[in-house]
């Protein structure tokens, strides 16, 4: 599976899916890194990697569906046929989404369906929430919506502050992240009913919820 990764920062993610798809036997590899903020580090991640990297600012576009024309090209040219969403801080067109539905991934820093949005964490904390956590989805039209391919779950513990749990949280995502890339590359995924259907589930073979040890 050709992907290629949009970003908008640094890259963390980014950078577990490129030691994710250097290992042997990995089905999957990244052939293009698309921001739209050329000061993001997470281009020189990608060029560290020798992955090509490209900026394409959205303020250069006079609508979101040029702008999404311009990006949904550059990934055409690299030959991408599915898409890694990593800290992409951008809403997408709805034929953008169309053009590449089922061919999309995000990851958000929740157990979706709860928390969808922004300020994720301080809005966990004021909730008295016990666990978070992170879901890797499908993209639709609809923000943070989508079938729910891997969640990991995280505690939230005594004393957390939106930092200390956003740090354990971005931690369970640069394992899950690759995780669910694999599964589809792999071919073990289907969507049913806008449900995902996992070959091998519930058999041993494919953790559909992990903890990370706090």
């Amino acid at each position: 599976m050709k992907v290629g990764v949009l970003i908008s920062g640094r890259g963390s993610n980014l950078k577990s899916l490129i030691e994710a798809c250097a290992a042997p036997g990995f089905p999957a590899r990244i052939v293009v890194v698309v921001s739209n903020r050329a000061d993001a580090t997470g281009l020189e991640v990608a060029r560290e990697a020798g992955i090509p990297a490209v900026a394409i600012s959205h303020t250069d576009f006079p609508t979101r569906e040029a702008f999404d024309a311009a990006m949904d090209a550059a990934l055409q040219k690299a030959g991408a046929d599915f898409i890694c969403s990593a800290g992409f801080m951008r809403i997408l067109s709805d034929g953008f989404v169309d053009k590449w539905r089922d061919r999309q991934l995000n990851i958000h820093p929740s157990l979706l369906p709860a928390f969808k949005g922004l300020k994720v964490h301080e809005r966990v904390l004021e909730a008295g929430c016990r666990i978070s956590g992170c879901t890797v989805h499908f993209v639709r039209a609809a923000m943070d919506e989508g079938p729910i391919v891997a969640q990991a779950a995280v505690p939230v513990l005594p004393g957390d502050t939106p930092e200390t749990l956003a740090a354990r949280v971005l931690e369970a995502e640069h394992k899950l992240y690759p995780l669910a890339l694999r599964l589809i590359a792999e071919g073990r995924t289907k969507i049913v009913d806008e449900r995902v259907v996992i070959e091998g589930e519930g058999t041993g073979s494919v953790p559909p919820l992990f903890a990370p040890r706090a």
